[in-house]
């Protein structure tokens, strides 16, 4: 049977169509990805950690004596000298009011040690009779056996009759002196509060700074009741400051000595530096966000950069610290993102020619964000970051960017 021209392509034109459609059916769409270029360069590996200033030299101004701290001389941001600028004044405390009982108690005791001291007294006269009475027959025994009319046995019993004189003597002189002192007690017991701020109102004891720098705080501006060893005013050099974080102890441990530390987050918009100067020896046990115990260690570091880099940048400041633990300057790395893992090793999704092509990879030293490639991978390739599932080998791709 003969078919016309016509027919003919008017067949050829639907079979086309056919498999076109067929085509389309049966076709997949390119997955939209992002793509990150395999890159050599240097590469930091940190530990991040939230800490604070504070200053290097703190010098706590406390109370030598239990007192009243009247009202502060000086206010936070003060500038002080050593051994010139008074930064406390504190008057000694006076005794409370006596009750009756108190009061007839404390009068007895002054009657008494007055008492005391006219026995005393009585003692001594006594004392020195016998003395003056020992002295005379010793000088006339030692004239007597000069002479040879009395023995020596007799001058050695009035010899030590006179040592016993003697101190008699100077045991009721002693006695007199303690009744002295238990009269001024008992005297003292019974002055009143008033009488006592009238005689100390010019003994007060006045602090002076104990170095050069700034008060940082004043623990009450208003005057009031202390002991002894209670903080009144804190005093330091905010030009000398140190930073302090606390870190894991099995992070710390992996810190070289003078270990570098990039200073984030501090108000400034310039990158401090800092270098590890100390860790703590003993660790301590923390509770995280979590519940989770850590044993964690407080690190200090010194500040590179000079005090007028750091304007304002105070005493319990607020900072952030990436603290360098390795440091390379030529690296093969790619985003952590790009890698995943595949049993018990690590792989990525390379794009060749918009195709998606599975490959094992070697990977190294990392940080929260690039990661060392030491096999695997050559410059220049592209890797797909956040790998879907709906990705495998063979896959087309599109850049995200390119829609």
């Amino acid at each position: 049977m003969a078919y016309s021209t016509r027919t003919l392509v008017l067949i050829g034109i639907g079979a086309a169509l056919l498999a076109g459609l067929s085509y389309v059916s049966f076709s997949t769409d390119p997955i939209a990805v992002d793509l990150a270029m395999v890159t050599q360069g240097p590469l930091e590996v940190t530990i991040n950690a939230d800490g604070q200033t504070q200053v290097r030299d703190l010098f706590e101004v406390a109370s030598p004596i239990s007192g009243t701290a009247l009202r502060s001389p000086v206010a936070e941001g003060d500038h002080v000298r050593a051994g010139e600028t008074v930064v406390a004044i504190v008057r000694p405390s006076s005794s409370e009011l006596l009750d009756a009982r108190a009061q007839l108690q404390a009068e007895a005791a002054l009657q008494e040690a007055l008492a005391a001291r006219h026995v005393a007294q009585a003692d001594l006269k006594q004392a020195e009779e016998t003395l003056r009475f020992a002295q005379s027959q010793f000088a006339r025994t030692k004239a007597l056996v000069t002479r040879g009319v009395a023995s020596v046995t007799r001058l050695e019993d009035d010899t030590q009759r006179l040592a016993v004189a003697n101190a008699t003597t100077e045991a009721a002189q002693a006695r007199i002196k303690m009744a002295d002192g238990t009269i001024e007690r008992a005297r003292a017991s019974l002055l009143s509060p008033k009488d006592q701020d009238a005689a100390l109102e010019s003994c007060c004891i006045q602090l002076t700074s104990p170095a050069d720098g700034v008060v940082l705080s004043v623990a009450a501006i208003s005057e009031r009741p202390v002991s002894m060893g209670t903080p009144l005013v804190s005093i330091g050099d905010p030009n000398r400051l140190e930073l302090v974080a606390d870190i894991l102890s099995n992070d710390a441990v992996r810190l070289a000595p003078g270990a570098l530390a990039h200073v984030e987050r501090w108000g400034g918009g310039e990158i401090l530096q800092a270098k590890l100067e100390r860790i703590d020896p003993k660790a301590r046990t923390k509770i995280s966000a979590l519940g989770i115990e850590e044993q964690r260690v407080d690190v200090y570091f010194s500040l590179i950069n000079p005090s007028g880099a750091r304007p304002n940048l105070g005493d319990g400041f607020s900072v952030f610290l990436r603290i360098v633990e390795w440091h390379a300057e030529d690296v093969l790395q790619i985003p952590l993102s790009a890698a995943f893992r595949d049993g018990s090793s690590w792989a990525v999704f390379v794009a060749l020619d918009g195709i998606a092509e599975k490959r094992a990879v070697t990977l190294g030293r990392r940080n929260n964000r690039i990661v060392e490639v030491l096999k695997g991978l050559e410059p220049a390739e592209q890797v797909v970051t956040h790998p879907s599932d709906a990705i495998a080998a063979g896959v087309t791709l599109i850049e995200r960017s390119q829609l």
